[in-house]
């Protein structure tokens, strides 16, 4: 039986089911997958555990079923619902996209990985997945659990990720052409269930009498990684300014770092430490501000540390969106939602 066989009889008696996926029983009796929901998928898991996007794939779908009705959306009302699943780009992007979908294509997402491609924030991994997941159209589909079976079935050298172009020829040459969004999905599985990161389940797997890895018994040594380089560590001042049982927001700018969520007030972030004196002279508001603690938080390419402050205003000021505590927690990003459970204990 050959390997491509192994693994799509594997599949269809061990996929995941998701929210997202047409079964490989149904796709094998003519159903076919949403393009919308297998695209908001793929948006949604780039960075992302699936238990953590599931939640707001389903949020999402119930608030907006329809790439046209995520396009007539209003901005802020997205990106609140996007808030704590990190990555926010991503949201701007998604309605970007959207409406692209909706006022160009008539509401259907094209149906070839090149078209999908010119959609706004569609990057290449994304247009072979909803292309081969949606469409069955042949595409060479690579994420880090293809990779990590590619690099271990073959005992791929060249480290991450200076060897991501040779994983994904290796990906592609191995690729099902006639089921091409089953062997996507059937990769995936396999590194997410079977082959994992740490402690592979080898004895499972379909595909280990091919394994250069596991014949050397060196599984979790691939794939390769270079050494990571030291993120840079950047500073500042957050402000809690409470009005009764509310904490004041602001919609930060619509570019750059966090762009268009509601968030705390805060400081610049900088490499130098801020003093006191500093910090309090950025302060939103004049009061009475007095130190409720520290929130730590890493992002992609540096980690921050946040002295937080906060004081009472007699005055509901308009300057700012005012938000009871629990809401304020629920809408805005993680950095922000540490923050704000200070207050829960200041």
């Amino acid at each position: 039986m050959t390997l491509r066989r192994r693994l799509l009889d594997w599949y269809d008696a061990n996929a995941r089911v998701l929210p997202w996926r047409v079964g490989p029983k149904a796709h094998a009796a003519g159903a076919r997958a949403d393009p919308y929901r297998v695209w908001l998928s793929e948006v949604m898991l780039q960075q992302t555990t699936i238990p953590h996007a599931t939640g707001y794939f389903l949020k999402f779908i119930e608030r907006w079923p329809t790439v046209a009705a995520l396009a007539a959306a209003d901005d802020g009302e997205v990106m609140g619902a996007w808030a704590g699943l990190g990555y926010y780009a991503r949201a701007r992007n998604l309605l970007a996209c959207a409406r692209v979908v909706a006022g160009e294509h008539g509401g259907a997402f094209p149906d070839t990985e090149a078209a999908l491609r010119a959609l706004p924030g569609v990057g290449g991994y994304t247009a072979a997945a909803v292309a081969a997941i949606a469409f069955d159209a042949p595409a060479n589909v690579v994420d880090g659990n293809v990779e990590r079976v590619v690099a271990r079935l073959f005992a791929v050298e060249t480290p991450l990720p200076a060897g991501k172009p040779h994983l994904g020829r290796l990906a592609g040459d191995i690729a099902d052409p006639r089921r091409p969004g089953d062997w996507a999905q059937a990769m995936m599985d396999l590194g997410a269930m079977i082959c994992r990161p740490k402690a592979p389940l080898c004895d499972r797997c379909p595909l280990a009498a091919d394994c250069v890895a596991h014949a050397r018994a060196a599984e979790e040594s691939y794939p390769r990684r270079s050494p990571k380089p030291d993120r840079p560590h950047r500073r500042g001042a957050v402000f809690l300014l409470t009005h009764g049982g509310e904490v004041a927001l602001a919609r930060r700018p619509p570019k750059g770092l966090l762009g268009g969520m509601l968030g705390l007030p805060t400081t610049d972030w900088r490499a130098a430490a801020w003093s006191q004196e500093e910090a309090l002279a950025a302060a939103p508001a004049a009061g009475a501000w007095r130190a409720v603690g520290r929130v730590e938080h890493g992002f992609t390419h540096f980690s921050l540390t946040l002295d937080a402050w906060r004081a009472a205003s007699d005055t509901a000021d308009p300057a700012f969106v005012w938000r009871p505590l629990d809401a304020a927690i629920e809408e805005t990003p993680s950095l922000f939602a540490k923050a704000l459970r200070l207050l829960l204990v200041a």
